[in-house]
């Protein structure tokens, strides 16, 4: 079930090759945008019984998808949402619907990690934040942002490592986070273990290795239901090469090498 839009859209040929490769039934259905309205979506579910619904969706869509599976009888447990499916405000508005809706993340929520409570100490507790709902501390887009500092901060301190501690080019930069190595170790010295797992980025996999995990909404809070899981690159890597090897033809490109990489920062 996806949003009608080209971020809806854009993972059909991956689900039509992984159900030619593993042997499963698929049907994709679209919800036009906004998503306010999809009882027709779901009664066509209820007909065909799957085993589950897959949710690509976006803002609204998602706990209107919720309360109306709820509507027609289909469990929230059988339902999986995709990254942009998987906050707070995606479950909340759908109330008891959403009890047991699983969905995928890069980053787990909660407010446990020392990294938070660090910033919980040094920040919220001396009046130096400008976070309105300190309920939303540990939130999934609270903790995302979290990571993304990690990664900013780390990036830039690789960078310096290298060129020096002054204020750095956007190359300079640049190669600091295509040199971006995040091993489990570091992540627990940061205090994010368990917040996520590990980002190593390279000039030519910005991906940073991709690991997931998923959780599930207990009707209060978001619990990490599974291990942290690496994608099939076998698969995917040849799918993104081909794609952004078409739109540096169209756009007329120079695909990067890594003597590139490495020459724009002498």
């Amino acid at each position: 079930l996806y949003h009608g839009s080209p971020y809806g859209k854009e993972t059909i040929p991956i689900y039509d090759l992984l159900a030619k490769r593993y042997g499963f039934e698929l049907q994709q259905i679209e919800v036009p945008h906004p998503g306010n309205e999809q009882q027709s979506q779901w009664l066509t579910i209820r007909r065909a019984k799957p085993d589950y619904v897959v949710l690509r969706g976006w803002g609204v869509m998602n706990p209107v998808a919720l309360k109306t599976a709820a509507k027609v009888g289909f469990p929230a447990d059988h339902i999986i949402g995709n990254v942009w499916s998987n906050s707070e405000e995606d479950v909340i508005p759908a109330g008891d619907a959403a009890k047991g809706y699983t969905a995928i993340t890069t980053q787990a929520s909660g407010a446990e990690y020392p990294v938070v409570q660090e910033i919980v100490k040094t920040i919220y507790d001396a009046d130096k934040g400008n976070l309105e709902d300190k309920k939303r501390i540990g939130s999934v887009y609270h903790n995302l942002g979290i990571v993304n500092g990690i990664l900013n901060v780390e990036a830039i301190r690789i960078a310096q490592e290298k060129f020096g501690k002054r204020t750095l080019t956007g190359d300079e930069v640049r190669w600091g986070f295509e040199h971006l190595q995040l091993d489990p170790a570091r992540v627990e010295a940061l205090g994010a273990k368990g917040l996520f797992h590990s980002i190593n980025v390279t000039w030519d996999n910005h991906e940073g290795n991709g690991y997931v995990t998923f959780q599930q909404w207990d009707g209060k809070k978001w619990n990490v239901v599974s291990d942290w899981i690496a994608p099939d690159w076998a698969l995917l890597r040849p799918i993104i090469e081909k794609s952004s090897e078409a739109y540096a033809a169209e756009k007329g490109i120079k695909l990067r090498t890594a003597a590139d990489a490495e020459a724009a920062t002498n």
